[in-house]
């Protein structure tokens, strides 16, 4: 045979017998022929021996095998993978591979590799400066981009379906040609992967910290008729930036008995294996929920001993304490509070009834603009409903002599009630927004306000007659019956605040407290941060000694056999920090930092507990970790609520049907990945009001 160049060979028959060689030069002369160049055909070489012809093991040397790959199915057939797209395509040894460059020449993943380098993009910044941002070569990365799409429409609540609209889908090509669409069942399976990947960085965020805290609430979608249990974590990370993450946003079957919602806890912090570190729970007052933080704390005293055997597990959410001591003075106006509330439903519940009562506006020319409507089991959204129409108090006569089935109409009396009540409750209103902020600590600042309260309710106690007495004495009553005792959670965390220390408690307990019980609350309150502080110095011994000898160990180890090394002195050391730990300071850390001044700022509306600590880390070691500590935890359930508003967005009328494992994914992906791109919620209209404006035209 020949050895001639040609450049391919037709795949001789194994059941041929041998021919001649004008049979071998005439199969020559056809491959020629057939030959459709080097990426036409997969060469191969025959050998042939004096006697027979057998064909060896082909080599696949075409250009084409460098985009494409042998694959062998799960039925054992072999097939033609494109490295690009993953297609597959029929395969068989010596068939012509025109199909396969036919492919490669449409195929778009592999248009995209090639056309997408070296193109110019700015990466977006998340940062407080909109202005910066980072220009930079980049490769068109599908997979990146249907990711980014994934955080899109979790962190914005969007639907699905909006990866289908026409005029999303116009805008992406218009910004790329290599844009590829993507349907709503993939981008959520791409919502699913983005939420575990999340998860394990919460996890792994979880893990480095010391203590969490928790708080809980149940919703009921309007929409779905189901109830929701919210989970939220709070903690100072590394940074000493107080964070927040919801854990769990999951379906709870009625009924919602104290042990259904112990039950649903206990799996959520198994899940996310927190269950040593959570030491405080914070909830509304429901009595189920009294019920579940018992069995939830004697659960985990069983397994982990608890500090001061569980005594600060239990937080009372402030906000809803404060909500139940107003709505109790609020009832002493109720029939006034009633006929606003009815005067203003009754002119929103038409648009005629609403341009005549701005006619009268606009003759009067009064600068407001709007009568807002209550949520009548939240008090602040009675405030907000009771200022406002104090400011239409002289449109409400004149619009009842235009309207004869109007029959609300409040007094002149009722309205000089309501403009004292309205100025009693400015107090109140201020003491909520404060103990309500998510983005800073509270626990630090409710002993101050609760003093303001104190004092407020005092005063107009005994200056006041007729019904602010009565009112007054209602709110004093319950204030009484949740903070007459003392309230050790708050006032420990109010000391662990530079500009307060042990003198903000020697100042409030006397106006909060008779003299007797303010010496035994304040004995109490120095006995407390001692036996948690020597906690917290145990701890940190038994850390230290076990990272010490840890590193002994492997130091020990290090220097076995080595000349001139020192051999061992690691047992010398431990008995040298064992006589020297034995041996109690003159002074300790939580000593040391009460004696000093107050720390007084200029400007305490920009003071930074947590920056104060971080820069005093060094100088109060232990004491640093358990001021971490106490201000992580939430005074109020505001973060639970907050989740809730979002999860009201989320199942709108027309994604009702959505299952709870998605709405879960969902929720907590939207807060993580707020967290992970620095996204604050914007300050939206209180959801529990509602805003109607007056036509002045």
């Amino acid at each position: 045979m020949e050895s001639g160049g040609f450049h391919g060979f037709i795949k001789l028959s194994k059941t041929t017998s041998a021919v001649d060689a004008t049979n071998v030069n005439s199969n020559k002369e056809n491959a020629e022929s057939t030959s459709v160049g080097v990426d036409g055909v997969d060469n191969i070489e025959d050998t042939q021996d004096d006697n027979t012809k057998c064909a060896k093991k082909r080599k696949l040397t075409s250009k084409v095998w460098n985009e494409f790959k042998v694959v062998t199915r799960p039925d054992k057939s072999q097939k033609a993978e494109c490295i690009h797209c993953k297609s597959h395509f029929a395969y068989s040894k010596g068939d012509p591979t025109t199909q396969y460059n036919r492919h490669l020449e449409s195929c778009q993943r592999r248009k995209i590799k090639l056309s997408g380098q070296k193109e110019l993009t700015i990466n977006p910044s998340f940062s407080e400066s909109e202005t910066v941002a980072k220009v930079q070569n980049f490769k068109y990365d599908q997979s990146k981009i249907r990711e980014v799409l994934s955080h899109m429409i979790m962190v914005h609540e969007l639907p699905f379906s909006f990866v289908e609209y026409e005029v999303f889908n116009l805008l992406m090509k218009t910004a790329t040609p290599h844009y590829q669409s993507v349907s709503r069942a993939t981008i959520r399976k791409d919502c699913f992967a983005a939420y575990e990947v999340e998860k394990k960085k919460v996890s792994t965020l979880l893990k480095s910290t010391n203590k969490v805290s928790v708080t809980t609430d149940i919703w009921k979608s309007t929409n779905q008729k189901v109830s929701y249990m919210v989970v939220t974590s709070h903690f100072i990370d590394s940074n000493w930036k107080l964070q927040k993450r919801v854990l769990n946003f999951c379906d709870i079957p009625p009924p919602h008995s104290g042990v259904a919602i112990c039950d649903a806890l206990s799996k959520c912090l198994a899940d996310w294996e927190i269950e040593d570190k959570v030491w405080t729970v914070t909830v509304d007052n429901a009595s189920y929920n009294d019920v579940a933080v018992r069995m939830l704390r004697d659960n985990l005293s069983y397994k982990n001993q608890l500090p001061l055997s569980g005594k600060l597990f239990h937080v009372r959410c402030c906000a809803h304490i404060l909500n139940l001591l107003v709505q109790d003075g609020l009832s002493e106006i109720g029939e006034i509070i009633k006929n606003v509330r009815e005067s203003i439903k009754y002119v929103i519940q038409s648009e005629s009834r609403l341009n005549i009562f701005g006619d009268i506006v606009k003759q009067l020319k009064l600068p407001s603009k709007q009568l807002i409507l209550d949520c009548c089991t939240r008090w602040n959204a009675t405030y907000f409903m009771l200022s406002s129409a104090l400011e239409f108090k002289d449109v409400f006569p004149r619009y009842a002599q235009r309207d004869l089935n109007y029959m609300f109409l409040p007094s002149e009396e009722d309205w000089m009630k309501v403009a004292e009540v309205c100025y009693f409750l400015e107090e109140f209103n201020e003491v909520t927004k404060i103990i309500s902020g998510s983005e800073y600590p509270t626990s630090n600042l409710f002993l101050h306000e609760l003093y303001n309260v104190k004092k407020l309710l005092d005063e107009k106690y005994y200056a006041e007659n007729g019904f602010m007495h009565s009112m007054v004495r209602k709110m004093k009553d319950k204030f009484d019956k949740y903070w007459g005792d003392c309230n050790l959670l708050i006032s420990c965390a109010a000391v662990l605040d530079p500009r307060n220390k042990m003198q903000l408690v020697d100042w409030c307990f006397p106006y909060i407290y008779s003299e007797a019980d303010k010496i035994e609350h304040v004995t109490t309150i120095r006995e407390t941060l001692r036996m948690l502080y020597r906690d917290y110095v145990e701890a940190h011994r038994a850390k230290g000694g076990e990272k010490e000898g840890q590193a002994e160990i492997q130091k020990e180890s290090s220097n076995v056999g080595v000349k001139g090394k020192t051999r061992g002195r690691a047992e010398f050391y431990t008995y040298i920090r064992n006589v020297e730990s034995s041996i109690e300071q003159v002074k300790s850390e939580l000593d040391v930092y009460l004696e000093e001044g107050v720390y007084i700022c200029d400007d305490d509306s920009n003071f930074n507990v947590l920056e104060w600590w971080k820069m005093n880390a060094l100088k109060f070691k232990v004491l640093s970790k358990m001021a971490c500590d106490f201000l992580s935890i939430p005074i109020t359930t505001v973060a639970s609520e907050s989740a809730f508003s979002a999860g009201g967005r989320v199942i709108d009328p027309y994604r009702a049907s959505l299952g709870a494992n998605t709405i879960q994914v969902l929720l907590c992906g939207e807060d993580w990945l707020r967290a992970y791109y620095g996204i604050k919620r914007k300050k939206k209209d209180q959801e529990d009001i509602k805003e109607v404006k007056i036509p002045l035209t």
